[in-house]
Formats: structure tokens, sequence, C-alpha cells
């Protein structure tokens, strides 16, 4: 046993450290999804597989053994969104960033979606950032037009013919309005959230954006981000929170996740 502990070279803590870490990281990606089911699913045909053969039930054996020689392709087709998601994380630069968006441009968007709230108009607003948002862009109308609270208001009133679907903010300018983003397919959504929430689930799933959500049923405003909505209870926390995520400031480190940890104690988790 001494002899085996002494063998053990640095690069091989090096190693053991890194493929612990990759295996941490894709817990979190699975987690609370249905990748966890899904994998329950492939250990109990790999189970199966060996009993099949153990006890010599060949026709068995050999269907699941045809099953198991194309796990590759099975695994990429039913973990597309989950490997998207991970490959887009990974990609993401750890440098600095300009700001997303200018502060008094922040104050635009609270104002709005406070206004919003107060009078049961619901709204679904997407910040962008890092991750590029192209292809859902592309399913709305374009409009290019300055961000101000007045033109956010006028785009989700009930009688707009944009207010359906979610508006892309890109850096200063409000991109694009009635976009289609992609729901979320998580099961544990609480089922009090509706179409808008698990739009903007869908979409914080899959990238870095920061999505706010003004329920009309409710009058809250939530903001969603990698997958947690987080309630905001009045505009001055909301503020804050939105120059923390867009703005960045020096020597703040991990500010941003410590902040959200503060919130999260009157969050609704999904």
């Amino acid at each position: 046993m001494l002899d085996v502990i002494t063998s053990i070279r640095l690069l091989d803590i090096i190693d053991i450290l890194i493929v612990s870490f990759i295996i941490y990281r894709i817990i979190l990606l699975l987690r609370g999804t249905r990748a966890v089911q899904m994998l329950a699913g492939i250990a109990v045909i790999i189970v199966i597989y060996f009993l099949s053969d153990k006890f010599e039930l060949q026709t068995l054996h050999w269907l699941f053994k045809t099953f198991l020689s194309s796990i590759l392709l099975v695994i990429v087709i039913l973990f597309q969104a989950n490997i998207r998601r991970a490959l887009t994380q990974m990609g993401k630069t750890p440098f600095h960033k300009s700001d997303v968006v200018a502060e008094h441009d922040i104050d635009e968007i609270v104002r709005a979606t406070a206004y919003m709230a107060r009078r049961r108009i619901g709204a679904l607003i997407v910040i962008e950032r890092d991750t590029g948002l192209r292809d859902y862009v592309d399913t709305g109308h374009r409009l290019d037009a300055r961000l101000r609270y007045e033109l956010l208001v006028a785009i989700f009133l009930p009688a707009s013919p944009m207010h359906d679907g979610g508006v892309i903010i890109h850096k200063d300018r409000i991109h694009s309005s009635g976009c289609l983003l992609p729901l979320s397919q998580n099961p544990n959504i609480d089922k009090r959230y509706g179409t808008r929430h698990r739009a903007a689930l869908g979409l914080s799933e899959e990238s870095d954006a920061v999505i706010l959500v003004v329920s009309e049923e409710t009058q809250e405003i939530s903001l969603v981000l990698q997958g947690k909505i987080t309630t905001c209870l009045d505009e001055k926390t909301l503020t804050t929170t939105l120059k923390t995520l867009l703005i960045p400031q020096k020597k703040t480190g991990f500010r941003w996740l410590a902040r959200l940890n503060t919130l999260r104690s009157n969050e609704k988790i999904t």
C-alpha cells in the first residue's frame, strides 16, 4: 500500500482533480433536468444486457447488444441540449468584458418593468451578454431602436401587435421584439409559472443572458439566470442586481453570485 502511495506522481493528482472537476460540472448540468431520468433508463438497459448474457437469453442479448453498439450516437441525440449548453459555457472568455448596457439604460429597463408590473402588463425582456442570440433574434421583428422606457412599455401593451414573445436587448439598443424563445423542458418547474417563465428558463439554460419576466397575474418581476428564477421585491433591489450583473466592476470577483444567493432567500426555485 505504501509503495502505491509513493508511486503517485504530481501529474496523477492533477489528472484525478481534472476528471473529478469534469464529472462535477456534468452533474451540475444534468441536475434537475430530464437527462437524469434518461441516464437512469440507459443504466437499466446496460444491466439487462449483462443479465441476458449471464442467463443466456440470446435474443434479448442480441437486441440490447445492437442498441448499445450505437450508444454514442444515442447519447448525442438524447443529450444534445445539455451538450450544447456545456460547450457554450466552456467557450465563454474569462477576460474582461465591456459593459453590456450603460447605467442609465438599466434605469430605463427597471422603470419599464416596474410600470408594467403595477399595471398587470406581462413582459419578457432578454439582455444579451457573451452568448450570441442570433437564432432567436431572427424569429422576431427587427427594431434596432434606442432603449427607452416608453418604447418597452408600448411593445408589451396588450393591443400591440408585437407584445407576444420576448424583446432582445443588445448593448444599448432594442434589437428585436416578438422573438420566440425555447421552452424549458425541466420537469420540476413550479406549476404556477406560465409560458413566459418557461421561455425565460429555456433560454437561460442555453445562454448566459439576463432575462426579466413580468407577470400580469401576480405583478411580480422575476430575474432568470442560468436556469434559476429569482423574484425581485422592489425596484432598488432589481437595479442593484442588474448593475452588478451587467456592469463589470473592478475587483468584484464573484460578487454577483453572492448577491444572487442573498436574493434567493426570497426565491421561488424551479
